[in-house]
């Protein structure tokens, strides 16, 4: 408990050393992005200019069950109090749940003292306004669909790709069981990942060889062999849990790639089923026919391929987030 106290102490001294250096200077607006540690830093609390946040979510572990809720009590057998060991784990209980305590007060305080939060999506807006009581406004992020574009000379190759983090949340597994599901397992997964839980990339390797299917697993690939990979791969599969927005998905229909996605959270708002994916219910039977469905129509998933990119050039591109952002942060400074 004292060691986040302390932390948050020494964040709030840190963002009042930045907001007198920032008073020196003849600033219109502050714009702040979140913490990874505390997720809201309390930077507007200090400074005179009017402030933007871009969130894009509140901290998760604190208001979900990932997988469990973070604040259900834990089960306590008759007499546990003369049982060393359960007085152990009923201090460190409560210790945990102080130092939930003491993020949660500092991230909403936070937030409450910016005077505009932006999200990415209206599902991120619902999460912040569920967590906080706090009105945020959308602002669409975008792709940069000059360096995601597609190559026609490069054929599509038999392999499947998705993109994040191997970690539960992504729910790896939920592709890989759906995978199994179909009489077709020759085809490799690849999973392209920015970081990875070690004991959840050990139980996806053990769940794919019992499916029979190969996980081709890449970490922090370079740009250019990720853009190769949208370009060659033969179907993009999306299925992470309460994913606030859903942007990898845009960055394959950028490349010309058709995305099967869970309908679920942010994902229901990037992606058009039917257009530039299909959207379906978080059923793994479900998910594995429509990969069928598609793969026995060559013909459609050459029609969605341009669509697809076209979509993102018209309604996702990065010039169109850019002029979204900057024509907030003109009128949040010229409010005042």
């Amino acid at each position: 408990v004292h060691d986040t106290d302390v932390q948050a102490e020494a964040m709030d001294r840190h963002c009042q050393q930045c907001a007198r250096e920032m008073s020196k200077g003849a600033f219109d607006v502050l714009f702040a992005g979140p913490c990874q540690q505390f997720r809201v830093m309390s930077i507007a609390r200090y400074v005179e200019m009017p402030s933007v946040l871009y969130l894009q979510e509140p901290q998760r572990r604190l208001y979900e069950a990932l997988p469990e809720p973070p604040w259900a009590a834990d089960e306590r057998r008759p007499g546990w109090w003369h049982s060393p060991r359960d007085m152990r784990q009923a201090v460190r209980r409560a210790v945990q749940v102080r130092k939930n305590e003491v993020r949660v007060r500092e991230e909403v305080r936070n937030a409450w003292a910016f005077k505009k939060v932006l999200c990415n999506s209206l599902y991120s807006r619902e999460s912040i306004l569920r967590a906080y009581g706090l009105d945020a406004e959308v602002c669409y992020l975008g792709v940069d669909e000059a360096q995601f574009t597609p190559n026609g000379q490069a054929p599509r190759l038999p392999f499947f790709l998705s993109v994040g983090a191997a970690a539960p949340e992504k729910n790896a597994a939920f592709i890989i069981r759906a995978l199994g599901l179909r009489d077709d397992r020759s085809w490799p997964l690849v999973w392209v990942a920015n970081m990875a839980d070690e004991d959840y990339v050990s139980e996806l390797r053990k769940l794919a060889n019992a499916v029979g299917i190969t996980l081709d697993l890449r970490r922090n690939v370079r740009d250019r062999e990720l853009v190769e990979l949208y370009r060659t791969a033969g179907l993009f599969l999306y299925a992470p849990r309460l994913e606030p927005f859903g942007l990898a998905p845009l960055e394959a229909a950028a490349c010309g790639l058709v995305t099967v996605a869970v309908a679920e959270a942010g994902t229901r708002e990037s992606l058009t089923d039917s257009r530039d994916g299909f959207l379906v219910p978080a059923s793994e039977g479900l998910f594995a026919q429509k990969i069928d469905e598609l793969l026995t129509d060559e013909a459609r998933l050459g029609r969605m391929g341009p669509i697809a990119r076209e979509t993102v050039k018209q309604k996702w591109s990065m010039e169109g987030a850019v002029l979204r952002l900057e024509s907030l942060l003109q009128r949040v400074s010229a409010t005042g």
